[in-house]
């Protein structure tokens, strides 16, 4: 599936044996697997309707991925055919409300924390000031003019491994404002170890933050909407509520494309 660029493999819970971390290497491997930015598990849980299990490219496990809760939010509405309109789904980062028409998902994050502002940082000789805040999985904004000739790979590794964000280190997402209302954004995501064509949670980083810098005085405000444009061509629609100062009820809604579905021989 694929979910406004981010791609992923979407299994649900192997037998006993399977180690997952050795099978999202292999199936999300570009040139000898199916090629992906994570493989998602769909298992059962005792405290929610559905579980999420998220394991990115590298091995590594992941907290949260909001394409890939839309993805799975589209899985199962098709597949699953769930009797409510609105599901929740386990995550590492708290429970997730779904829903999803045809190819198109929506989904309710858990609550933003940790948001820090204005970070000095020096990067390659020089300070610049970056935003921090965890969505949940932590994410660096870093404003720019020119995001089309960003070198992403090179400077996003410097910062996701910067000592300022050690030890789990960071999503880094380059942001340019559009208008008030819309911002494009590319990221470097942790665990791919490469920019991706969009990026869920790092979509909503860069809605709230934006939306934050630019409505300073705002202490309560709800269905605040923001829009991103991302690397794949699509954007993203982000509404989130402010009470007194505080963000909660952040949305995502965006396409989740069904790509192919098959056999595949894991080793």
């Amino acid at each position: 599936m694929a979910g406004a660029g981010n791609d992923f493999i979407i299994v649900e819970a192997p037998v006993e044996g399977v180690r997952l971390k050795r099978l999202a290497i292999q199936v999300c491997d570009r040139t000898n697997g199916i090629g992906a930015d994570g493989l998602l598990v769909l298992d059962k849980s005792k405290k929610a309707d559905y579980k999420m299990r998220i394991i990115n490219a590298d091995g590594s496990i992941a907290e949260m991925c909001g394409n890939g809760a839309r993805c799975m939010a589209s899985y199962i509405a098709q597949y699953k055919k769930p009797k409510k309109k609105l599901f929740n789904m386990e995550t590492l980062a708290g429970l997730v409300l779904g829903e999803a028409a045809g190819e198109i998902a929506n989904v309710r994050l858990s609550n933003p924390v940790n948001y820090k502002p204005d970070i000095p940082i020096v990067l390659m000789g020089r300070k610049i000031s970056v935003h921090y805040i965890n969505t949940g999985v932590p994410h660096t904004i870093v404003y720019v003019d020119d995001l089309a000739n960003i070198d992403v790979a090179k400077i996003g590794h410097i910062i996701r491994h910067h000592d300022e964000f050690e030890p789990r280190g960071c999503n880094v997402n380059f942001v340019e404002q559009i208008n008030q209302n819309t911002v494009s954004a590319r990221t470097y995501e942790r665990g791919v170890e490469d920019e991706t064509k969009a990026c869920g949670t790092g979509s909503v980083a860069a809605a709230i933050i934006s939306y934050l810098k630019a409505n300073l005085i705002v202490v309560n405000k709800s269905n605040a909407r923001m829009k991103v444009k991302t690397t794949g061509g699509e954007t993203l629609e982000v509404t989130f509520d402010v009470k007194e100062g505080k963000i909660s009820n952040v949305w995502l809604k965006g396409s989740a494309k069904f790509i192919a579905s098959g056999k595949f021989y894991f080793k």
